[in-house]
């Protein structure tokens, strides 16, 4: 049905981490290119039982299926004392290991084997326009871009489920938060601070907790790879401007749901909001996949002047509206940042029917921008 971007896999017999956030199709994707694997699933209860309790019973699977060069470890947070066994393994004989999971955090905070750099690092992200045949833009903006969310006719009781079973529960019991009521009023105020910048105070007000509380569950969100800051773009400022990071949730059908959207529909108030989201998840994925790991921040004056995203040392500039019918104020902060940075390209993406230029300024409906974008014609 997709067809993944995530290529970087065929990693030429070297060890890997491959992270994401779950249902993001990390299982399916290893499933599909690495079919004859040896394969440890972590999430089956037996084969947990089994090696929780006696870790070494990996080494001596491995050691008696010699035919398996490649074997696949999924969801290796759940035990991290494997990673000592993998560590021998690797070292002693030719085996390659895919090791997935769903958050890092456990394996860092227990101080576990990390391997030494004999593993790379990979992540998996929501789907991606690319990926998607036919791809429906206002389906991406009410479902939000996980598989099974995108493909549902009705996906709310799924979102439903997904942010009560793993948002509440599972990162909750993952970090050993002791007031889950409280994370759960934070999990929703960091979604109206969705695409905003981060003001830790007003947040932690709305919770009743202190600031530091509320910056250890953002680095929460952030361990488990449910969502990341953007920062400010600060390099060498002739104008005051705002220092303090964005925030975007890892997909736009939890902000919906934690938000309690209605349905999103072209020319509404909440569109706007959402298609920034859906441009920025296209962005950070592009400079993961293509390996290019380009800086993404944003830029905004104390005057209140701001662009949404510059990519790499201010390279490219963009700002997104959802606008069809795009005037000279829509470009005030394209042409501000422009006279204080050389841009190579400044980019206003809309809902505009075909591509135009107004001066140095390219005004590129969405789907053309992203097209071009993956073709690799803005940032190499």
């Amino acid at each position: 049905m997709f067809i993944r971007k995530q290529l970087l896999l065929d990693a030429q017999g070297e060890s890997l981490f491959l992270w994401g956030a779950r249902q993001t199709g990390k299982s399916t994707l290893l499933k599909q290119m690495y079919p004859n694997a040896l394969c440890f699933d972590l999430l089956m209860a037996d084969v947990y039982q089994r090696l929780i309790t006696n870790p070494t019973l990996l080494r001596e699977t491995i050691l008696g299926n010699t035919d398996k060069k490649i074997v696949v470890v999924d969801e290796i947070q759940r035990i991290p004392e494997l990673l000592n066994e993998i560590h021998w393994i690797i070292t002693n004989t030719n085996t390659q290991f895919i090791m997935s999971g769903s958050s890092a955090r456990k394996i860092l905070r227990s101080g576990a084997n990390l391997l030494g750099g004999r593993a790379l690092r990979y992540e998996l992200f929501p789907l991606i326009s690319q990926e998607i045949p036919n791809f429906d833009l206002m389906r991406a903006l009410n479902n939000g871009l996980l598989p099974r969310h995108y493909l549902a006719d009705n996906p709310k009781k799924m979102i439903s489920a997904y942010v009560g079973n793993y948002l509440r529960d599972e990162i909750v019991g993952e970090a050993k938060i002791r007031n889950v009521h409280v994370f759960s009023q934070f999990l929703e105020a960091a979604a109206f601070s969705n695409g905003e910048m981060v003001n830790y105070a007003n947040i932690a007000a709305d919770c009743g907790v202190s600031a530091p509380t509320v910056k250890e569950y953002f680095q929460i969100l952030q361990d488990t790879l449910i969502g990341r800051f953007v920062p400010a773009y600060q390099k060498k400022p002739k104008r005051r401007v705002i220092t303090a990071p964005k925030f975007y949730y890892f997909d736009i059908g939890i902000v919906n749901h934690l938000l309690k959207r209605g349905n999103i529909e072209k020319g509404s108030e909440i569109v706007g909001n959402a298609f920034e989201h859906f441009i920025y998840q296209e962005l950070y994925a592009h400079s993961s996949y293509t390996g290019l790991d380009y800086s993404i921040s944003y830029w905004r004056t104390a005057s209140q002047i701001e662009i949404d995203f510059v990519l790499g040392n201010h390279e490219v500039a963009i700002e997104v509206k959802s606008s069809d019918k795009i005037n000279e104020r829509h470009l005030k902060g394209l042409k501000s940042f422009s006279e204080e940075y050389q841009v190579k390209h400044s980019i206003l993406i809309c809902n505009e029917i075909l591509p135009r230029k107004h001066g140095n300024i390219w005004i590129m409906p969405w789907a053309i921008f992203l097209e071009k974008l993956w073709a690799g014609e803005f940032i190499k």
